[in-house]
Order: C-alpha cells, then structure tokens, then sequence
C-alpha cells in the first residue's frame, strides 16, 4: 500500500501543473494575462536599459503593455488589433513588445536604474486603466501613451506616430485625425446638462461645489456617437450625470474660454495644453479647480459608470487606484444580485 500510494504521489505531482517562481533565465514566463499575450511578444528580464540598448541596436523602439486578469479591452487588443496581420506586422517589425501585469510581483529594472515589483512599477507610472501602452523611443523618453483601449484604426495611426513614420512637426491629437477618419455622425450632440458658451470655466468652479467635467469631443467622431446614443442613457452613468458640471469642448474648436484656474485660452489651444488626443476625453476637476482624473480611451457603459462614481463620490481621495475601485464596486453589485456586465 505505501509503494501504490508512493507512485500515486509521483504521478499526480506529474500530471499536475505547477507554476513555478520566475526563474533567472532569459525565457521565464510572461505576466499572467486573461488574454493570450501574442507568442512574438518579447520574453525578458524586464531590465530595460538593457532592453532599451537591443532594441536600438535592431533599429526599433520599445512597447511596454500592461494589462491585467479579465479585462475586456486587454482582450481585444491582443484579439482583435493584434489580430491583425498589418498592425501584429507593423508592430513586430519597429517595435519590441513587452508585457507587464499591473499586479504583477516580477522584479522591474526602471531607467532610473532602481528595481521594483510590476504593481509598484504600474504605481510608479499611475496606470489607472488597463491596457495602458507605452512607446519609448531610443533613448527611454515616453514618446506616446495610450491610457486605454484604442480601436484598431486609432491603434495602427499611434504605431505609425510612435515610431516616426508621421509628418514631422504634426502632434499626434491632429495626425490622430487624420490618419485615423471613421464614419460617423459629423455633429456635436446637444445634452441638457452641458453647459452653453461662452466658457468661463473658473467661474462655473466658483459658482458651485459639483465637480467639473470637460467633455472633449470632435464631429467626425464614432466613439462620441456612442457616448451619446449609449453611455449617457446607461441607467446607472445616467443618474451620476447631475453630480457634475458639465462642459463640452469641440478638440478642434476655436471658441475663446477661461481655463479653471482663470487663464484665456481656446478650445483648441487648451485641449492641447493638457495632452488631449482621444476623443471623447472627459477631464475632472475639483472645486479647487486641479485635474484629479480623466477619461480618455474608447469606454463601455459600466467603466463610464465607474469613473463618474469614482470621482462624484470621492472616491479618488482615499483610493489613488482605479482598478482597485472598479473591482470594488463590481463586488458591491454583485452582492446585491446586480449582473455586472462589463463588455455591454
């Protein structure tokens, strides 16, 4: 009986699969990802001055993903924009592909040289959304970032511009625009709660204790249709809608304005000032007037709901992670029989 069991103890420590800890070689395992990471995506110590030297030697950049267990819009990047022969070749060639798990513990060599586990490095970086993609050019300057999904035709036009290919001297907002036209409805919608010019944004601050929420939008904009057709009718993102001031810019717009904090400046102008590329970004100010959290990649119902309540209630202040809030709340619905549904 001891030799039977003895055997049975061998062959299911066999059959079983074990994880093993990250070992000190060049193949260890890749970050655990709900969505299958691409198998030419680079296996790596994560030393990226060391990265940063072989990508330059091959004549590309680098791409640093971060992505997490069941995330959506992980999923369709690594399915569908990846799925793509010309954007998985593009990305291949000028590119060397590194993934990252935000809560991740594998050991991180930053280009300041210190060491850090994966979360501590995504913490470092304030990843608030996954996928969060980072492009760095030769020398480990940040030459682009997307903080969230971007759909396949947004996502090619970011590969082109991050590794140089673009017209020199375009910002990436206005190359955005125009290598990346979709159809769409060609107007900006009307909603009660926005605001009407002119924008005196610092005096709407002043006027009340709601947050602000600037709304960046452009006419030739599918996702801004959807925001509207959508996301505000969401029953749940409808009833956090009054909790804020709400004003929305055209991205390319020329209308003069007062920024929160009393400067003159105009649509256009101020939208680039803060980095706004996407469209529909919405960006959130306190009473204060100071930016405490923006949204500014292509959103479902239940994220748009989430990052009003994150902001409306207060969250933010003692929660600095996002995606520890979102997994929160979803617990929350969950325990009151509310069917969470994410990708609707």
């Amino acid at each position: 009986m001891r030799l039977y069991a003895a055997l049975a103890l061998a062959v299911a420590l066999v059959a079983t699969p074990v994880r093993a800890a990250d070992p000190p070689a060049r193949a260890q395992a890749r970050a655990d990802q709900a969505a299958e990471i691409p198998g030419w995506f680079k296996e790596s110590f994560l030393d990226f001055p060391d990265e940063l030297r072989e990508a330059a030697a091959a004549k590309k950049r680098l791409l640093l993903y971060f992505g997490q267990d069941g995330c959506p819009y992980c999923r369709e990047l690594m399915q569908v924009n990846f799925g793509r022969k010309d954007i998985a070749d593009t990305t291949r060639a000028r590119f060397d592909a590194i993934a990252l798990n935000i809560w991740g513990d594998r050991e991180v060599t930053w280009t300041d040289g210190r060491k850090r586990t994966e979360k501590e490095f995504a913490s470092l970086l304030k990843v608030q959304f996954t996928p969060t993609v980072l492009f760095l050019d030769e020398r480990g300057e940040v030459v682009l970032r997307l903080n969230g999904y971007y759909p396949p035709h947004k996502f090619a036009a970011a590969l082109d511009f991050a590794s140089g290919r673009s017209p020199a001297g375009v910002p990436f907002p206005e190359y955005l625009r125009q290598a990346a036209a979709e159809p769409a409805s060609g107007r900006l919608h009307d909603e009660p709660f926005l605001a009407k010019p002119p924008f005196d944004l610092k005096r709407l601050r002043e006027g009340s204790r709601k947050p602000l929420a600037v709304l960046f939008e452009q006419k030739e904009c599918a996702p801004c249709d959807e925001l509207h057709g959508k996301g505000f009718k969401d029953a749940a993102a409808a009833k956090l809608v009054p909790e804020f001031q709400w004003v929305r810019l055209d991205l390319f717009g020329r209308a003069p304005l007062t920024t929160p904090d009393g400067k003159a400046s105009t649509e256009s102008d101020w939208g680039r000032a803060l980095g706004v590329a996407y469209t529909p970004t919405t960006v959130f100010f306190d009473a204060g007037g100071k930016e405490v959290f923006r949204i500014e990649a292509y959103l479902k119902p239940f994220h748009l709901a989430s990052s009003l309540e994150y902001v409306a209630s207060g969250a933010y202040r003692g929660e600095p992670n996002f995606q520890r809030f979102i997994q929160a709340r979803a617990q929350r619905l969950r325990e009151k029989g509310q069917a969470v549904q994410i990708w609707q």
